[in-house]
């Protein structure tokens, strides 16, 4: 059964973004275990990752006898940062994730981004007890995630990610950070920079290839830069045997590199527009104009020449832009807000999203080439009412992410094939159906399907309703997924409690006896629908659903505190208490707030550290869902 849905909405807030959820499997906090290893001096040793084989490698057994040691058994006097964090800390080692380290040395530029990223409330001082922590943005919430600071070794010497100092341990223990976020070392190898960029900022991307770019491509990555965003560009590969070859110039195919600056100079009197490029090894430098030694340099204004040129070989240089465009292929940027980088004038964003499943035999129905079972992938009701400023469209970025593919490597799956379309959706209509696929097209779409955690794409739509349908490529592949729609203008929300009518809130006051501490929290979701999801308002720890009054022009959504549920029981639950219109009546609400307010008790009550949060299997098989 397809499930249709509208999408949970929220003002976007990149500038404050909510406490990063603690991921410990014991519910402790960086603090919490530090204070404890403090008092019984001793040092974390972390149980969830621990210091051995499987968390290097989860395909083989390691090549080399590798031995785990912490900083202070490398050198005398270990440091978290030296000076500054900055991009020369960052030299990759035998780990094949330089789009990682690549986005890592962007974070290096953007100090508010970093600050929360790389918390610096860490030393190894007084408070050192061998534990660290790091936070990075997964779908659509911040997690803190902890790790012991004992480092993969050959010789005395780390063998992945390191700093230039040999005293500085940031970046290798951010690397192991994330690393336990995603199982293991091995499922760091290969990836965007897109993705790591994401992840340190909660941000969304969008792709540039350089020899269809638009114009003016150099202001739009210029201003990118001035609104403290993060890039990165590659040069496309035709096989995998020329990933990591070297070119005659310097430069390596199929290989990551970050931008860290954009410079106009003047050259005999002309401007001559430079971009600056950052190979993650630290080494493999451009050879051609305006590389480190070139005579370009001795025709440049001395001032210019003094403030940007540095002689080093520390994988870094200069390239002219045009020379940039002929080179490299793609250009990733990852922007704090979805603000157009063609336009002068920032604007103020919504951002909506859904956490969905493509499951098989029910919503796994594939791209449209696959029509029979294209209808019953998940359909997403978008409203675009408020147009542009000036304009008689709409603005919207549409970002379809899937989640935790890195983590399901060990299982043997990887990226799925992932693209979206969107439908105009007819009036009063709440689910499409086979036919109206089969013959009408769509509106919009991704430019193509690929295998990558996210693909997004900025498109202009007149007001109205319509239907976005993510998928995979083929059916029957199963995958969990989020979406992010972006739009200009605020949705608009349901009518307020003293607007509702005497019946109305006599169901309200029914309802207040009936669920006890329950509150109404007012978001926007059309009428007849059952919705569900996660809201980081509150941090992701309770569950939201749709009550609909009777005769009233939009729903309420209640928070159940305490709840903590994933979106596919959301769904199963919509399956279970809902008709074939997707309707929830009154009665069946109810019951389903009773069961679920029993069975927490119940779970409750077997595990108490656990706070509310039970075994969702064994709690799906009790409600015989």
């Amino acid at each position: 059964m397809p499930i249709q849905s509208s999408l949970s909405s929220q003002r976007a807030k990149h500038s404050a973004a909510p406490v990063a959820m603690d991921t410990q499997n014991d519910g402790r906090s960086f603090k919490e275990i530090r204070q404890d290893c403090l008092q019984r001096q001793v040092l974390f040793e972390d149980p969830d990752f621990p210091a051995d084989d499987s968390a290097l490698f989860y395909s083989k057994s390691p090549p080399l006898a590798f031995e785990w040691k912490r900083p202070g058994e490398l050198c005398d006097n270990p440091r978290f940062v030296v000076g500054d964090a900055n991009r020369t800390d960052i030299c990759q080692g035998q780990l094949g994730d330089c789009w990682l380290l690549a986005a890592t040395a962007s974070l290096t530029l953007q100090k508010k981004n970093l600050a929360r990223v790389v918390p610096r409330d860490q030393e190894f001082d007084n408070s050192y007890a061998g534990v660290f922590h790091f936070q990075f943005w997964q779908h659509n919430k911040w997690l803190d995630v902890v790790v012991d600071d004992r480092l993969p070794t050959v010789r005395n010497k780390l063998v992945m990610l390191h700093s230039a100092s040999n005293n500085e341990f940031w970046s290798a223990l951010l690397e192991k950070a994330y690393a336990k976020l995603h199982g293991s070392y091995e499922s760091l190898k290969g990836g965007s920079t897109m993705e790591a960029m994401e992840d340190f900022t909660g941000g969304v991307g969008e792709m540039y290839e350089t020899k269809s770019a638009p114009k003016k491509l150099f202001t739009i990555m210029k201003k990118a830069l001035d609104r403290s965003s993060m890039m990165g560009c590659s040069i496309d590969i035709s096989s995998s045997a020329e990933s990591e070859a070297q070119t005659s110039s310097g430069l390596v195919k199929g290989h990551a590199y970050s931008i860290t600056g954009l410079e106009e100079v003047n050259c005999r009197g002309r401007k001559v527009q430079l971009i600056r490029i950052r190979n993650p090894w630290g080494t493999v430098e451009w050879n051609g104009p305006w590389s480190d030694s070139s005579k370009e340099w001795s025709q440049v204004d001395k001032a210019d020449k003094d403030r940007i040129l540095k002689h080093s070989d520390d994988g870094e240089f200069w390239m002219e832009f045009e020379d940039f465009k002929s080179n490299y292929d793609k250009v990733e940027i990852c922007n704090l807000t979805p603000d157009s980088l063609v336009e002068n004038t920032p604007h103020h964003w919504e951002v909506s999203w859904f956490e969905g499943n493509w499951i098989r035999g029910s919503t796994a129905g594939g791209c449209r080439n696959y029509i029979d079972t294209f209808w019953t992938n998940p359909q997403f009701k978008l409203t675009l009412e408020d147009t542009d400023d000036d304009d008689d469209v709409c603005s919207v970025v549409i970002a379809l992410m899937q989640k935790n593919r890195r983590l399901l490597r060990k299982e043997g799956m990887d990226m799925e094939t992932i693209g979206f379309a969107v439908y105009e959706a007819p009036d009063d209509v709440d689910q499409l159906g086979k036919d109206f696929f089969r013959y009408n097209g769509s509106k919009a779409r991704s430019r193509t399907y690929v295998n990558v955690r996210e693909v997004s794409e900025r498109f202009t739509l007149p007001p109205g309703n319509y239907l976005v349908v993510p998928t995979t490529f083929q059916p029957h592949h199963e995958a969990d997924f989020l979406i992010r729609v972006f739009s200009e203008k605020k949705p608009p929300m349901p009518s307020s409690p003293d607007e509702e009518t005497e019946e109305e809130k006599g169901l309200r006051r029914l309802f207040d006896q009936l669920s006890g501490s329950v509150r109404p929290h007012n978001r926007s979701l059309p009428h007849h629908q059952f919705g569900g999801g996660f809201d980081n308002e509150i941090n992701n720890h309770n569950i939201f659903v749709t009550m609909i009054w009777p005769h009233h022009s939009a729903p309420l959504l209640f928070i159940l505190p305490g709840m903590q549920l994933n979106s596919k029981l959301l769904q199963l639950l919509g399956l279970r208490f809902a008709d074939e219109n997707f309707d929830i009546d009154f009665d069946d609400y109810l019951t389903c707030i009773v069961r679920l307010e029993n069975m927490f008790r119940v779970f409750q009550g077997l595990d108490t550290k656990k706070s509310g949060k039970v075994n969702m299997n064994i709690m799906q098989v009790n409600m015989n869902l």
